[in-house]
């Protein structure tokens, strides 16, 4: 289907024929295309995700609450979903853009079509759209605020009448001006878990999908700001005891489990919003000298409580191709990432060092205490749900960090 563009003065006033989804930007353009998932509309800041596998774990990643996710590769949906590649219980992206529309499934795992589990988590979508075309624009010109709508209701035929009442267009572009965007929003109070629990849950394998483990010997606890399931199980793989934490835990709560080790998780939002209560809490903890590991929203909020800066990206590093370079080794790994802020590499203070930049952009993608300091921290994701293992060796210094500590 062919994309329609309109500025905020000259809005389309005909519905082209067959069209039952849209999705329209803040500056008043409008790109048609077939509403899939749930009927209604929601508004986020538009992204794009690179990664040719692993869609259902991305779009139940908390890392993309508030974010309407244009997946660049064009054959979603065709392994279906399943009960087991899910990185949280309820998705927390705002909804997805297709450039296909969603076949039927062909997947020894699969469970259900991938339209049937958007409607049975009311996630909103629209297919048919160009989105080599939007990934353009969202690479040249940064990611837009836009509202995706899905006016077609399954209890009637009738298309026009549904971009009607709230869903007018002039309805929808006033949502999407209205959206104060994802800079300066603390979202990780929306994703984090609402009381502390234990994790025991190890990694997936073939035939023996997930088991259990009860190691005693290391204690970590974790920050959750939104944590994937994966990073978890790669915790309770490498033989940790994992007590989750809520986001607002405080450093005597913390404390209170007396642990060997403290993972500062992934999240989404501002690390500056989200540093407002979580930075003073981390800067407590690191007094005692307990290792300490953060990936994604968890680096960005130790970065800036060691005293560095974060800073919002032109559009952000979304997929699972990126490759980082280890600045002490030299080795270069491909990795998944997920991320719209980064550290300021130049406001990095005494005592700590950039570890890993992307060869993307150069921007930093880790860091580390060059003081005696066990701590480090990197932006991407090695527990790799969905994507390559090149970084899960990360969490085993993360286990060296603590067996050392307490030998």
């Amino acid at each position: 289907m062919a994309d329609n563009a309109a500025t905020a003065k000259d809005l389309p006033t005909v519905v082209p024929e067959g069209a039952t989804g849209v999705l329209v930007l803040a500056d008043g353009s409008v790109i048609w295309g077939h509403g899939i998932g749930a009927h209604g509309s929601t508004v986020g800041e538009i992204c794009f995700n690179t990664s040719i596998t692993g869609y259902q774990e991305i779009l139940t990643d908390p890392s993309y609450a508030g974010q309407i996710i244009n997946f660049t590769f064009p054959h979603i949906g065709n392994v279906g979903t399943n009960l087991e590649d899910n990185e949280s219980t309820t998705p927390a992206a705002r909804g997805l853009i297709l450039r296909a529309e969603i076949t039927n499934p062909s997947n020894w795992r699969a469970r259900k079509n991938l339209d049937e589990w958007l409607k049975s988590r009311n996630l909103i979508g629209v297919a048919g759209v160009d989105t080599r075309s939007l990934t353009r624009r969202i690479r040249d010109c940064g990611a837009p605020i836009g509202v995706i709508c899905n006016a077609m209701k399954s209890d009637s035929p009738d298309i026009d009448a549904h971009f009607s009442g709230k869903f007018t267009l002039n309805a929808l572009l006033n949502s999407a001006k209205n959206w104060p965007g994802l800079a300066g929003m603390d979202l990780a109070k929306e994703v984090t878990c609402n009381q502390p629990y234990n994790w025991d849950e190890t990694l997936w394998k073939l035939h023996d999908g997930f088991n259990t483990q009860n190691a005693t010997t290391r204690h970590v606890v974790a920050l959750d700001f939104g944590a994937k399931r994966n990073i978890l199980r790669c915790l309770s793989s490498a033989g940790c005891k994992v007590t989750v934490l809520p986001a607002t835990a405080t450093a005597e709560d913390v404390l209170s489990y007396q642990p060997n080790g403290i993972f500062l998780s992934n999240g989404p939002g501002d690390p500056a919003a989200t540093g407002e209560y979580a930075v003073p809490v981390i800067r407590q903890l690191i007094k005692f000298g307990i290792p300490m590991f953060g990936i994604c929203l968890g680096h960005q909020l130790l970065a800036r409580a060691l005293g560095a800066d974060t800073k919002k990206m032109h559009l952000g590093h979304r997929g699972a191709n990126h490759p980082v370079k280890d600045v002490a080794t030299g080795q270069v790994e491909i990795t998944s990432q997920n991320h719209g802020f980064v550290v300021d590499e130049s406001t990095l203070p005494n005592g700590v060092e950039t570890s890993h930049i992307s060869l993307f952009d150069g921007s930093l993608e880790g860091i580390r205490c060059t003081d005696g300091r066990p701590i480090f921290s990197v932006q991407y994701h090695p527990e790799a749900s969905p994507g390559p293992q090149d970084s899960h060796h990360l969490f085993d210094r993360f286990i060296d960090m603590i067996d050392k500590a307490n030998a």
